[in-house]
């Protein structure tokens, strides 16, 4: 045996043990990876989405990879409320592929805004998400849409049709059906190519010790382990039921839940420690709760909220999240920050990201109520009235100190 032919072969493999070869140990659970770069929710904008992932330095100006083996963490609502989802869409998709040649990863969640299009909730699609999918035949589709109508019409409200002006009311209908509209909601259904692409993609994912969702992860749905929320969601997109509550439309759920974003942070410890050792995690980031431009480290930094409000729609704030084997950053364009974990540290750091902004009021209104929280339930500055339920977003406090919630 040639030891000094072997010692190369030896030193290499006690390298790679030594920094962790990226590997998947379980369905959506990576560990051993470097680098992971997450961003929040995207919103229909894409100049928005390439000018944070230039900045986070994984693709160049003309958008192809560049970030080697890095993970990227979309986690969810590419769709609404701008015109530019399909190209986003495409654009992740083409950049997984590239990313996968280069020994990284591409992971891009279902959030509420993407199960909302699967089952055919469309209150936030912008007209340019229609006008995207206008083609030569739109017109006989939608056509063909309206006679059906018609016909349903007929049938439901037969006086009303005989005495209705046809020519008002479909003027109406076509401002809610406008050409486009019947290609957008096939290419959604889970049958088409939309369809197909969030069922491809998990609600949950664990990197390293990080776990990764949209909304959150609270004591309603953390007895279920991360391949069967995956595997129900699945489910319950392929069959959507709109009496039943489940995984994708529960708004105590994975992609609705607003707790770890707005629960007071002394009160609901206890519970959080008990969803983190569920999940063998240190930290949860999530997305959802908009923070008005700032990646905004909660409990301690055990939860990360990091829909920074990269649209255009939501200030445009270029931020994005980076975990690295020598801390956790906010970048902020050019700059990073080290995220904070003290309560003394994040007042300071948040002071640093409003200098960058100096005339946001959002941040301006976090500051004042870090530094004098209220008692009972905190609101997450710039948290949205929820679109589940149209009330205030206010977490939930079930059984928040019951022991062994998780089992």
């Amino acid at each position: 045996m040639n030891l000094r032919t072997l010692a190369p072969v030896w030193l290499a493999l006690v390298c790679a043990c030594a920094h962790g070869e990226p590997r998947e140990v379980a369905p959506w659970q990576w560990e051993g990876v470097e680098r992971i770069v997450a961003v929040g929710d995207l919103h229909g904008d894409y100049e928005q989405y390439m000018k944070v992932l230039r900045s986070a330095g994984l693709v160049n100006a003309r958008g192809k990879w560049t970030g080697g083996e890095t993970h990227l963490v979309q986690t969810g609502d590419v769709p609404d409320r701008g015109p530019d989802t399909r190209r986003i869409i495409d654009h992740l998709a083409d950049l997984k592929e590239q990313a996968e040649r280069k020994g990284g990863r591409v992971h891009t969640l279902i959030g509420n805004h993407e199960a909302m299009n699967s089952y055919g909730d469309v209150r936030y699609v912008h007209p340019g998400e229609f006008e995207a999918f206008r083609g030569r035949d739109s017109k006989r589709l939608q056509q063909l849409q309206w006679e059906h109508y018609l016909s349903r019409l007929k049938q439901v409200r037969p006086e009303a049709f005989l005495t209705m002006d046809l020519d008002k009311h479909r003027a109406e209908w076509e401002r809610k059906v406008p050409l486009g509209w019947v290609e957008h909601r096939l290419a959604w259904a889970p049958e088409g190519e939309y369809g197909q692409w969030v069922l491809s993609n998990p609600v949950i994912v664990r990197v390293n010790d990080t776990l990764f969702l949209h909304g959150g992860i609270g004591p309603a749905y953390c007895h279920l382990g991360i391949e069967e929320i995956n595997r129900r969601a699945h489910a319950e997109l392929r069959a959507y039921d709109p009496e039943t509550r489940g995984v994708i439309d529960d708004e105590h759920g994975p992609l609705w839940y607003r707790g770890l974003a707005t629960e007071n942070e002394a009160t609901f410890g206890p519970v959080l420690a008990q969803i983190l050792e569920r999940y063998g995690a240190s930290r949860i980031v999530v997305g959802h709760t908009p923070t008005g431009g700032v990646v905004w480290p909660r409990f301690n930094g055990r939860v990360v909220v990091n829909d920074t409000g990269i649209a255009a729609y939501y200030g445009g704030h270029d931020a994005y999240l980076e975990i690295r084997p020598d801390g956790v950053f906010a970048g902020y364009g050019e700059l990073k920050l080290p995220l904070p974990r003290g309560e003394v540290e994040r007042l300071d750091y948040l002071r640093a990201v409003i200098e960058l902004d100096p005339e946001n009021g959002e941040l301006k209104k976090l500051l004042s109520e870090t530094q004098s929280p209220a008692t009972g339930d905190e609101v997450q500055a710039g948290a949205e009235t929820d679109e589940a339920t149209g009330e205030p977003a206010v977490a939930d406090h079930a059984d928040a100190v019951s022991p062994g919630i998780c089992q």
